[in-house]
């Protein structure tokens, strides 16, 4: 079915409602997508820097972890 023929089918469904049951027929446009993405928060320097100095904890930690874990299977 092409975008005419959709038409022309549409036409007749809205002109039988309205003839065999006298209703009033409202279209409306569709709504446009939104062209932007939700917003989101970005980091700042003192953000970014936090965060690197908690890798820099969880490696630190992890390398403790491994050189306990080598001292006690020795």
């Amino acid at each position: 079915m092409t975008k005419e023929e959709l038409r022309a089918e549409l036409e007749r469904q809205a002109n039988r409602y309205k003839d065999v049951y006298g209703g009033e027929v409202i279209t409306y446009a569709a709504q446009p997508d939104p062209g932007r993405k939700p917003w989101r928060k970005k980091s700042t320097v003192s953000d970014q820097v936090f965060q690197r100095e908690l890798e820099r904890m969880e490696k630190d930690l992890r390398k403790a972890a491994e050189e306990q874990a080598g001292k006690t299977s020795n």
